[in-house]
């Protein structure tokens, strides 16, 4: 929590935040139209690597004060989820049960997370940095596990979470944003 110009007191960044909600399923059926299925590792990386390029182009888009050069930023999201998700599901064997697929997000945020953290951390934005590359895996994570409890046919083997997952790492990430980001550069 922190206070706004005016004593406004501000704990999510704003409305527009929503927004990255919606490009989970949109970002995971463009990258799935185009690799296929998640079921090896080419598919993977190229999945992934459009997942995360939409991804963090809404990301941005709707808080592009607080995530620096819009380039940098989608880039290193392709690049992140993409490396990230081609390990992760390879280190899962390609399961889809409740267990591997929290295990596939923990290990995808986690290379995602480092490389938008060290994005971050380039442009002296330190501390939200920190937060939200450690934060990543846990969301990825959550995300896939909120998926898969809310009967989602998982199976499919999509690049990323769909609405269920989205709504849940929209509002975690968007607290966390609120958090961590100065007041300036949180989006309206």
């Amino acid at each position: 929590m922190t206070t706004e110009p005016g004593g406004e007191v501000r704990v999510f960044p704003g409305w527009h935040w929503v927004l990255v909600a919606l490009a989970f399923p949109i970002a995971g059926l463009i990258g799935r139209a185009v690799s296929g299925p998640v079921d090896a590792p080419l598919a993977a990386l190229i999945g992934g690597l459009l997942t995360g390029a939409g991804l963090g182009a809404v990301q941005w888009f709707v808080a592009k004060d607080a995530f620096g050069d819009g380039r940098i930023w989608i880039a290193v999201s392709a690049l992140g989820y993409g490396v990230g998700l081609m390990v992760g599901a390879a280190a899962v064997g390609y399961a889809t049960d409740l267990g591997s697929l929290a295990a596939m997000g923990a290990i995808s945020g986690l290379v995602l997370g480092a490389a938008q953290g060290l994005a971050l951390a380039e442009q002296d934005r330190r501390r939200l940095a920190v937060a939200w590359g450690a934060a990543m895996p846990v969301l990825l994570a959550v995300g896939w596990s909120v998926t898969t409890l809310g009967g989602i046919d998982v199976d499919q083997q999509f690049t990323v979470f769909g609405a269920f997952g989205a709504i849940a790492f929209m509002l975690i990430s968007g607290l966390l944003l609120a958090r961590f980001s100065p007041a300036a550069a949180r989006p309206a």
